[in-house]
């Protein structure tokens, strides 16, 4: 049987369109709730790439960091709590197990938390900014392929 080839990117599925409102309030209230939650856990070098008129699958992104797998996780995990608690819905949550990119599916905000050296790596600014947000720094090593979600 032939390999089926494994992508390195946790996704974005098609329940997140159907998951997003159009209540602009609404989507304001859970960006302010994400940014506040990864300020409280004292995430890095977070950013916000609006989305709104320039992809259908939300309408911000939210870029930050973690110090540590540890960090990275409790994060997520919060996130997702406040999430349910806010919406009454369940985010969708992508690469936990390992922590070193995890992906939270908000339906209107869609969060990725990495370590450091894996989010350099991927640069996700760089292809998602439109010209909006800054650079990444570029202090950090690259990671090994067998750390990214969905190869472990």
């Amino acid at each position: 049987m032939p390999a089926t080839p494994v992508s390195a990117a946790p996704s974005v599925s098609s329940a997140s369109v159907a998951n997003r409102t159009l209540d602009p309030d609404h989507v304001e209230a859970l960006h302010r709730l994400v940014l506040q939650s990864l300020d409280d856990d004292q995430a890095v070098d977070t950013i916000s790439i609006p989305l709104a008129g320039k992809s259908s699958i939300a309408d911000y992104m939210v870029i930050a960091s973690g110090r540590s797998t540890r960090q990275v996780a409790s994060m997520a995990a919060k996130i997702a709590e406040k999430i349910k608690a806010e919406t009454g819905r369940s985010a969708r949550i992508e690469g936990l197990p390992t922590a070193d990119w995890v992906l939270i599916d908000g339906g209107d905000v869609i969060v990725h938390l990495f370590r450091p050296e894996v989010r350099t790596f991927y640069n996700l600014e760089r292809m998602w900014s439109f010209g909006d947000a800054p650079a990444v720094p570029a202090d950090t090593a690259t990671p090994s392929a067998a750390s990214t979600p969905g190869n472990a």
